[in-house]
């Protein structure tokens, strides 16, 4: 079911790597039917330099696996586990409903307390630009996710690496990121 064949690894530099599994989730249309229908989606705010904004895209965060809103979540958990030896056990979620949602350039402190951290993401919906650039600045790298499609940041990649899905003008349909969390990786190590 989580075929992991296709992987394709690719190092940033020398402690920072990203992996991109096209078709690693069959069944993505029914799941992705499933979320939009059956997750409590919150729109919140952050603060932005110096005021409050409202994030342009829905959230929904389960710190506890157990109660994912699907068993198919539960399953790519565990296979996720199994594969990169960390003990995947919460979840945060972002639906993109167009082309005008997004996320600007950031890493995932929130989850990714150690030096080094695995941080997979399954694509569910739109095929949108998934961009990765050195903290301190440089061209970024560009992947575009399919619905089903794993991308995996590993390494020091939260740390020197800086990711985003931007907004553009080519209308698109709506987009859920599941982003697998790990409670180990979330305090100092």
């Amino acid at each position: 079911m989580h075929d992991f064949t296709a992987a394709c690894r690719t190092a940033l530099d020398e402690t920072s790597w990203i992996e991109y599994v096209p078709g690693w989730l069959p069944g993505d249309a029914a799941l992705l039917a499933a979320l939009l229908t059956g997750v409590g989606w919150e729109q919140r705010e952050r603060w932005m330099v110096n005021r409050m904004v409202t994030e342009p895209r829905l959230t929904a965060e389960y710190n506890d696996l157990a109660a994912a809103p699907d068993d198919r979540l539960r399953a790519a958990a565990a296979a996720l586990s199994a594969h990169y030896g960390v003990p995947y056990d919460g979840l945060w979620i972002n639906y993109y409903r167009d082309h005008r949602d997004s996320t600007g350039w950031h890493g995932d402190w929130p989850t990714c307390k150690r030096a080094e951290c695995v941080v997979p993401v399954l694509t569910l919906g739109a095929t949108r630009r998934f961009l990765i650039k050195p903290r301190d600045g440089g061209r970024s790298r560009v992947l575009t996710p399919a619905s089903g499609d794993l991308v995996v940041m590993g390494g020091r990649c939260q740390r020197d690496w800086r990711h985003c899905v931007p907004k553009q003008t080519v209308p698109a349909g709506p987009r859920v990121s599941v982003n697998f969390s790990s409670r180990l990786q979330a305090v100092r190590g």
